[in-house]
């Protein structure tokens, strides 16, 4: 921890942002282990998601003080930051800063998965692996929203409850990867697999999918990718989909504005209930972070600032 000046005035484009809260993600746990794609060489501010409200605006940025915000790019998990105006979102009214700060990578992250590159129809079947978790259950969530049948595997009965009372039609018990792979072709095998987990419950979810398939991989909770053999691949006529949100942040970042705009509005309409399972101030951010490491998290875990 350090205790640093506040922020100057904002430059042309840029917005001084008083942060109210910030969510933990996987991939600032990963970071902060130096073994993250986009790691970034320390001392740095970590941190890639929040809420807050604008302090001051620099010319040219389109926000006012006042301004009620989600913000999306590294260093969030400060009491205030000079903020890029592209990295904002105006927040609408009624939404709460916990539920707020951890809407856009999770939430994010199975939109895109989910609706843009699985092109998810209803009445197919989705199977969510690690569905307990801040990522997974948004799956589950969305993927109820969207008309399909949705499979959650989740490890402890509170994990599972999450995942039913998110939408789950089935729940699993994804501790032995062999019988995974019996009980979801025992219950008439699956279209879509969304794996933020990898290794052996990936592989046992891959083996699966039925012919015409789709393979969301999201992430590797377990320490490693699943081996996935290509030849059934070929065979089935599946489609394996590599998510990673952050990417999009230059791949095509009007398509994350209108993603984040788009989970907004069904928040405010009551259409989605993000959940936040942890909640905590910043002096127990290393609590947090021993949360994901233990994978003992349900739902986000949330910085209040």
């Amino acid at each position: 921890m350090a205790e640093l000046p506040a922020p100057d005035e904002p430059g042309e484009g840029q917005v001084i942002v008083r942060m109210r809260a910030a969510a933990l993600n996987f991939a600032d746990l990963l970071s902060a282990e130096g073994s993250y794609q986009d790691s970034q060489p320390p001392p740095y501010t970590p941190g890639i998601e929040g809420a807050g409200e604008v302090l001051a605006a620099g010319p040219g940025s389109g926000f006012a003080e006042g301004d009620r915000v989600v913000v999306c790019t590294p260093g969030t998990l400060a009491e205030a930051g000079v903020f890029p105006a592209a990295a904002l979102t105006p927040l609408p009214e009624g939404i709460g800063w916990p539920e707020a700060a951890g809407l856009q990578v999770a939430y994010g992250t199975s939109h895109i998965a989910l609706g843009h590159r699985a092109a998810l129809a209803a009445g197919e079947t989705l199977v969510v692996l690690g569905a307990g978790g801040g990522v997974g259950l948004t799956a589950v969530e969305l993927g109820a929203a969207l008309g399909a049948r949705v499979i959650a595997v989740a490890n402890g009965e509170a994990k599972q409850a999450a995942a039913k009372a998110a939408g789950a039609a089935e729940v699993l018990d994804g501790a032995d990867p062999k019988a995974l792979k019996a009980a979801l072709r025992g219950l008439g095998g699956v279209d879509v697999v969304y794996d933020p987990v990898g290794g052996a419950p990936g592989l046992a979810a891959f083996g699966a999918l039925n012919r015409g398939g789709r393979f969301l991989v999201i992430g590797f909770a377990a320490g490693e990718p699943p081996q996935l053999p290509l030849n059934h691949a070929l065979v089935k006529n599946l489609a394996i989909h590599g998510v990673f949100w952050g990417g999009y942040l230059s791949l095509d970042p009007a398509l994350l504005r209108r993603s984040t705009g788009e989970l907004l509005g069904l928040v405010a309409g009551g259409k989605l209930r993000p959940h936040v399972g942890h909640r905590l101030p910043l002096d127990r951010i290393a609590e947090g972070f021993a949360l994901l490491r233990d994978r003992r998290a349900v739902g986000k875990v949330v910085i209040e600032l």
